[in-house]
């Protein structure tokens, strides 16, 4: 009779723990892009982003304001545009470390490039600058990411 109670005993134990256990969902950092872009885009799209770069290096929002989309104009604010400023180091070269079509909230796909600062030579890189264009060339979203 006592076997039986420890065996149950133990089976209550561990089916108690079994069913306290959650699952958490983690949004992955990582922005994966689809399709390589050709490397005339990728020239276009790099010397748009580089004078984007300037501009920001500058403070010259009417410059800034030029090589934006419309789409995001009105949310894109001085204090914007001061964090992003302070995400990216001028001091550092950036290069294109992958190019490609990301798809975003709206189910549009739109011309991205990831850069990566020339002195990093980790793979994967520890600090990424994703760019998302829309196909005319303007600039639909910056997103510096860092590793801590």
């Amino acid at each position: 009779m006592k076997k039986i109670v420890v065996v149950f005993t133990v089976l209550a134990f561990q089916l108690g723990f079994s069913q306290a256990s959650q699952i958490k969902i983690v949004e992955s950092k990582k922005i994966e892009l689809t399709s390589e872009l050709s490397k005339d885009k990728t020239d276009l799209y790099n010397q748009l982003f580089l004078k984007f770069v300037a501009a920001l290096k500058a403070s010259d929002k009417q410059a800034v304001n030029d090589l934006i989309s419309d789409k995001v104009k009105h949310i894109v604010s001085d204090d914007v545009i001061r964090k992003l400023s302070g995400g990216i180091s001028f001091e550092r070269k950036t290069e294109v470390y992958k190019s490609g079509y990301q798809k975003l909230l709206d189910n549009a796909t739109y011309p991205a490039i990831q850069y990566k600062y020339a002195d990093d030579d980790s793979d994967p890189p520890r600090d990424i600058i994703t760019v998302i264009f829309e196909n005319d060339g303007k600039i639909m979203g910056v997103k510096p990411e860092y590793s801590k």
